[in-house]
Order: C-alpha cells, then sequence, then structure tokens
C-alpha cells in the first residue's frame, strides 16, 4: 500500500495550524474545488476573485474530505466536531505546505516558463519522464500564485522527477514561485511580445523571464533558446545569478541541443537532433517546428535531471496536445468528413502564427479548403493593432484559403486581408459562430485560435455539435 500523501500531523507542523475535531492519520490529496473533491483529501477555502471557499467547507466535509483548512476569521462560523486546520491565511498555509513538500522531495525538480509553449513542454516532460520513473507535474495550466504551491503541496515525497509551469504577466511574479520551487533545471522556452500591455519592450519581457533563475539550486542548469534575439540577455543574466551551468537549444549550430533536420507532416514530425553531444533521431507526435524546436528543450532537460536520451526521445512519439492546444476532431458532414484543429484555449502572436503554419500543413480533401477561425490577441498594448495586422504575412506565406476574424483588434487583420481570403467578421464569437458553422464544407480543415477572453471556444463547441464525430454518432444509434 503506498504511503499517504501527508499526515494531518504532518500539515498542522507544515503550516503552524491548530485542530480541531476527529483528524484522520492519512490525507490522500489536496483539493481547493468542493465539486471536484475525492473521499480523504484535504480542502483548502481559498478566497477567489468571484468565491470564498469558506462557503464551501460544509459541503466539502459532507462530500468526505478528510479535513479541511480554513482561517481564524472564519473558523467559528463550523461546528465544534468539525475537522479542520486553523491557519492565519488559507492561501499562506498553502504556500507554507507547498515549501514543506518541497523540502522532503529527493528528486529532480525541472521549472519551464517562456512566452509561448509552456504547457506543451511541460506535458511533453511528463509523458518522457514518467516513462521512467514516478512523476508529478503541473495539472492544466496551474502556473500561479495559487496554482504553484497547490501543485507542489500535491508532489508525493517518492517522485522521481516534479514538473512545475510557472507563469506571469507582470514583473516579479516569477521570482517568489520559483523559490518555492527551487529548480535543478529551468527552462526558458522563449521570449516573445506577450503581455506588453504590461511591460515597456521585449527586454523588459526577458527581463521578467530570468527572474526564474533566482530560484535555480546551486548546482543547477538553465535551458534557453539560442535561435531567439533575447539570448545573449538571457545568458547575461543567468551568469549574473551565478548558474553554472547554460544549456542552449535551436537550429544554430552552436546550440547544444540542435537541430539538424525536420520533417514536417499533417499529424507529425520527424526529428534529427544532437542533444548534449549524442546524435539521435525521433518521432514527434504533434506537429509543427515549434513542438519540434520545444523538444529540443525537453530532451535536453530529461537528460540533465538524470534521464535516459534514448527512452526520452522514444516516448515522445506518444505525444498528444492538451485541450484548446491543437486538438484534432474528425467532423462528419453530410457529403464527408472535415478536420477541426481546437486551438482555442489562448493566443499570442508567436503562437498564433505557429498554428497558421500548422494549418498551412494540414491535409485537405479534394476540393477541401484551410479555413483559419481567428480571433482577439489581448494584453498586446499600443502594439496590439500592428501584432494583428502583420498576421496576413504568415495567412499568405501558409496558403489559407479562408479567414474568419473575430474581435476589434482582429479588425485590422480583416481589413488588411486580400478579398478573396476574407470568410466573414463578427465582434465577438457567438455572432460569428453560425457564419462559420455555414462556410465548413467536405475536405476542410478548420483552425480555431484566440485568447481566452475572446471565446473562441464557442466556436468549436458550435462545429461540434453541428457536425459530431462519426463515433459519437454512431453511438447514438444503439
Amino acid at each position: 500500500m503506498s504511503a499517504p500523501l501527508w499526515t494531518s500531523t504532518a500539515m498542522a507542523k507544515a503550516m503552524q495550524a491548530s485542530t480541531r475535531g476527529a483528524l484522520p492519520d492519512a490525507i490522500t490529496g489536496i483539493s481547493i474545488d468542493s465539486r471536484t473533491l475525492t473521499p480523504g483529501e484535504a480542502y483548502f477555502a481559498i478566497k477567489g476573485d468571484v468565491h470564498d471557499g469558506h462557503d464551501f467547507v460544509e459541503a466539502a466535509l459532507k462530500n468526505g474530505a478528510g479535513l479541511a483548512v480554513v482561517s481564524k476569521a472564519h473558523a467559528d462560523k463550523f461546528a465544534p466536531d468539525a475537522r479542520l486546520l486553523v491557519v492565519d491565511d488559507v492561501l499562506a498555509g498553502l504556500v507554507d505546505l507547498g515549501r514543506a513538500a518541497r523540502a522532503r522531495l529527493g528528486g529532480k525538480v525541472i521549472a519551464v516558463t517562456g512566452s509561448v509553449g509552456k504547457t506543451s513542454t511541460k506535458e511533453a516532460l511528463r509523458a518522457v519522464l514518467g516513462a521512467q520513473g514516478e512523476t508529478h507535474a503541473s495539472v492544466a495550466s496551474f502556473n500561479n500564485h495559487w496554482g504553484v504551491p497547490l501543485t507542489l503541496a500535491r508532489c508525493p515525497a517518492s517522485s522521481r522527477f516534479a514538473i512545475f509551469e510557472i507563469g506571469m504577466n507582470h514583473a516579479g511574479e516569477i521570482e517568489p514561485l520559483v523559490k518555492m520551487v527551487r529548480p535543478h533545471v529551468a527552462i526558458i522556452t522563449t521570449v516573445e511580445p506577450v503581455h506588453l500591455e504590461f511591460f515597456s519592450g521585449i527586454e523588459a519581457i526577458a527581463d521578467a523571464k530570468a527572474e526564474i533563475f533566482l530560484g535555480v539550486e546551486p548546482g543547477g542548469a538553465v535551458v534557453l533558446n539560442r535561435d531567439n534575439p533575447q539570448f545573449a540577455r538571457l545568458t547575461k543574466s543567468a551568469k549574473a545569478a551565478k548558474i553554472e551551468r547554460i544549456v542552449s537549444f535551436g537550429s544554430d549550430e552552436k546550440a547544444d541541443a540542435r537541430l539538424i533536420d525536420v520533417s514536417l507532416h499533417p499529424a507529425c514530425s520527424a526529428v534529427h537532433a544532437s542533444i548534449l553531444g549524442q546524435d539521435i533521431t525521433y518521432k514527434i507526435g504533434m506537429p509543427g517546428r515549434h513542438m519540434a524546436m520545444n523538444s529540443l528543450a525537453v530532451l535536453a532537460a530529461a537528460s540533465l535531471a538524470g534521464a535516459d536520451l534514448a527512452l526520452s526521445a522514444l516516448a515522445l512519439a506518444q505525444l498528444k496536445p492538451a485541450a484548446g492546444r491543437g486538438v484534432r476532431e474528425v467532423l462528419t458532414l453530410t457529403e464527408g468528413t472535415a478536420t477541426l484543429i481546437d486551438e482555442s484555449y489562448n493566443a499570442n502572436p508567436a503562437s498564433m502564427k505557429a498554428a497558421i503554419t500548422v494549418l498551412g500543413q494540414a491535409s485537405v480533401g479534394p476540393r477541401g479548403r484551410r479555413i483559419a477561425v481567428l480571433g482577439d490577441m489581448l494584453e498586446l498594448g499600443a502594439t496590439g493593432p500592428d501584432l494583428h495586422r502583420g498576421l496576413s504575412e504568415a495567412i499568405k506565406a501558409n496558403n489559407i484559403d479562408a479567414v474568419f476574424c473575430c474581435g476589434p483588434l482582429m479588425l485590422n487583420l480583416w481589413e488588411a486581408l486580400p478579398s478573396a481570403k476574407k470568410g466573414g467578421y463578427a465582434d465577438h464569437s457567438a455572432a460569428l459562430e453560425q457564419q462559420v458553422v455555414a462556410a465548413v464544407g467536405a475536405g476542410d480543415a478548420i483552425m480555431v485560435k484566440g485568447s481566452l477572453g475572446s471565446r473562441m471556444k464557442l466556436i468549436v463547441t458550435a462545429l461540434q455539435k453541428r457536425f459530431p464525430e462519426k463515433a459519437a454518432l454512431d453511438g447514438a444509434t444503439h
């Protein structure tokens, strides 16, 4: 029988909490959502932007929570025998528990940040390292001030590898998070014009990403994109932070993890690379040159963490995209099928260009078209209109047949497109739904992408509902 994630005693000690009620010895997990909690987990009553977790403590305990972590200010609201750990501040308690989890962890820790590709790189590392030992990693994009300590607190002491995604949209956000995580290896995937609304320029973004160096363990390493224009600046910052090993990746001949050749296919890629001096050929189960580039960082980091390179490369063939990040579905039309590429989770200029490139490589039928459905890219500040307008070059270079634009910023692209490529425009996604649904024909490949706030998932859902996959249709007839 595996050891519990925590004991109540260890949790109370880590958080300097007082106890109430008959607490269980073993705690099987950590939850911040009473709806998805499983019996035996500890429920943390986090106060969010919309809800206060204290309102759901009774429901959590009723649903089988081993205990609930609550603040002193709310503790007297609950029954005297309620199973509680009482702290001054619940989020601060979660941070303390995360620090305790890191202190007891004997495995290798990898942290990932970057303007683009954090989650896909983290998931690739999970797949690669999970095949070689017990591996713990962030759920979804749990990369902020509560997601990072939550991921730490959930980390079993027995993990051989632990992978953490660290995000930011303002300067100063990465440093406290990476100092909790204390990675042995840190990756910066790339630095791109993202969140420009909050920064003076791309150099300021690079400096914010460089905060990840400040938490790297003594003797640790960083993995940096040598093809990125900010490489020299990041290298200087890494040296200033006394990082002992700086490993570069990219197509540059001087890169330590170097792309020698890549063969791009509609649904996968074949890569020939040199990783820390070892020549290797492997397949990635996802399309796109950007995925091939990130795979170099994945294999370098895995090797630095002590994983076997050949086994790591082999695991990349099984890679599948995360929800909203390139998942492909077959849409069933009366006259045939079409391909939906769901990129609706988020967008910025770099990831948008990468998605357009992947669409340009997608297979289409004899009369099929490549259709891009694009929503606003947010948080770009004064540069937003120009960055949206500039996507016209990627549309042209990748032979996209029709473009549907959604939102006031995408109006800039719409106006820059040649009339032959204009599919439709609306100022919000709900108003664009029917235009897109009506345009889809047999053999088409349709890619939907936009920032989360542009709500492009509505269009994905509309297409799925109108043209369900054949397997779903078959199931409905039985």
